[in-house]
């Protein structure tokens, strides 16, 4: 097991660390918008269709498991706040082997969806500004907010703020707006399709069936990835330990209030199998049915703003990632360098270029090379989850066992909650092996992720062996001064 460095404080020394550039505006901000990925509105229409109201148990069934998840992390990042996050964790508790690998999975997963977003922004962009080709958009977005990660943390921080403000404005605003219509208490507003009848009234609240739940958890569980940012960025605040207790307490009414009270609007608005929600979109057709005026280009908005909003987030945190596995000796000892901003800077560049990389492929080969990429890091998410989850089974008895005073958050119904979760989580792996439909079938995508993570595990294994073989080999001569140097 090895023990994790403490990101410096604002020391403004070249190379010697990151520095408390965040403020708790920033931290709270990233905290909410985290959990609120562009997913939400692009995704959600076709959850609706496969499930009908009943997406709402699927949003809730996906929301409990990252409400849980996030506490196991809590616990840990509340004790021992740093940059590397689960992956330090992991390091720690199950060892070098897990670090490593969760590290790299995780830092693949974020470099992919970086050129996601940064084309699903570009598709936007050009929509609207023709001139300028989709590719070019692309690469300036990308330009943009790599230049801002490069300028400091609390530049990323205050990008990211308003960024997120946005998206939390909209989407509250949208409850609010469809609420008062669904209650037939909206000002001007006349909606005919409008009710809580539409939850039981179109073939019932499950109108494909109980198992359409499960499918329905396919398709959303993946919009809530990015709840964990919040504890990779604690430890460039002024008080990381309280800014890992406040996201962590507070996931719970963030799931709520803007997944599933988002969710139940839209269902209430419109009836599930309404044809427009498959067409323009849940949230259009939602604003559409009320006759607000381009509502179309209004949640266009709000979309590139999520988009923008995860891949600052998606950049920052691959980077951050990189930057703690260089400090730990599984990347680059050139990643754990930082500027005397306490900028990561060379992994910032390597993010971005692996970033840029699957860019060119997605239009070079969208069909092949990028969907293998996509693909292949699908599952990221759920390994994370379950390696967060036996990281903490060890850590809260190494937590016990030194510092017992630093488990101010801590795990409800320990251990039998934290095996719960775990077995949950494999259970949707599991059922994601039954969807054979189309390119990016759940099967397809968990094999290509388990073949992608089986890849890293094994560098982690020979790496390990190489480095105990070096250490086995070590003259006496070198091995006597080494312990006369940790006597002294």
């Amino acid at each position: 097991m090895t023990s994790q460095p403490t990101p410096a404080k604002a020391t403004g020394d070249p190379g010697n660390g990151l520095q408390a550039g965040l403020k708790n505006r920033h931290l709270s901000m990233i905290a909410i918008g985290g959990v609120i990925g562009a997913g939400l509105f692009v995704g959600s229409s076709s959850g609706i269709a496969t499930a009908g109201p009943g997406i709402l148990l699927s949003y809730a069934l996906v929301g409990t498991l990252v409400v849980l998840v996030m506490r196991m992390l809590g616990e840990m990042s509340a004790a021992n706040p740093t940059s590397g996050s689960f992956s330090a964790h992991a390091d720690r508790a199950l060892g070098r082997w897990a670090g490593f690998s969760i590290g790299w999975l995780y830092w693949f997963f974020w470099v992919v969806v970086l050129a996601v977003e940064a084309t699903a922004g570009a598709v936007i962009l050009e929509g609207w500004i023709p001139a300028v080709p989709q590719w070019a958009w692309a690469l300036i977005v990308m330009i943009v907010l790599t230049a801002t990660n490069l300028v400091s943390v609390g530049s990323y921080g205050e990008f990211e703020f308003w960024f997120a403000g946005i998206k939390v404005v909209a989407i509250a605003a949208f409850i609010v707006i469809g609420g008062l219509a669904v209650f037939g208490v909206l000002p001007g507003v006349d909606s005919d399709k409008a009710g809580l009848g539409n939850l039981t009234d179109h073939g019932g609240f499950l109108p494909n069936g109980a198992g359409a739940i499960l499918t329905g958890v396919l398709l959303v569980v993946f919009s809530f990835m990015g709840s964990e940012i919040a504890t990779l960025a604690a430890g460039e605040s002024e008080n990381p330990q309280q800014a890992v207790t406040k996201a962590t307490n507070s996931i719970i009414w963030r799931v709520g209030v803007f997944y599933l009270g988002s969710i139940f609007v839209v269902v209430s608005l419109l009836p599930w199998n309404d044809p427009s929600i498959k067409k323009d979109g849940s949230y259009v057709a939602a604003l559409d049915s009320l006759g607000i005026a381009h509502a179309g280009q209004i949640m266009n908005f709000i979309v590139l703003t999520s988009v923008l909003s995860c891949l600052n987030s998606g950049l920052y945190t691959a980077s951050r990632m990189a930057f703690s596995l260089g400090q730990r000796g599984d990347a680059p000892k050139s990643f754990a360098r930082t500027t005397g901003r306490g900028v990561p800077m060379t992994a910032i560049l390597a993010s971005v270029v692996f970033g840029f990389v699957a860019v060119f492929f997605n239009y070079l080969s969208p069909k092949t090379v990028f969907l293998f990429l996509v693909n292949s890091s699908g599952a990221v998410a759920l390994f994370v989850w379950l390696v967060i989850c036996f990281s903490q089974l060890r850590m809260r008895k190494i937590i016990q066992a030194e510092a017992p005073e630093k488990l101010v958050v801590k795990m409800w119904l320990y251990p039998y909650l934290t095996w719960a979760t775990a077995g949950l989580i494999v259970f949707v792996l599991g059922y994601m092996l039954t969807d054979t439909e189309g390119a990016s079938s759940g099967r397809t995508t968990v094999l290509l992720s388990v073949l992608v993570a089986a890849f890293v595990l094994a560098i982690a294994f020979v790496k390990e062996k190489v480095g105990a073989n070096r250490a086995a080999v070590v003259s006496p001569e070198v091995r006597d001064e080494v312990d006369e140097v940790k006597v002294g």
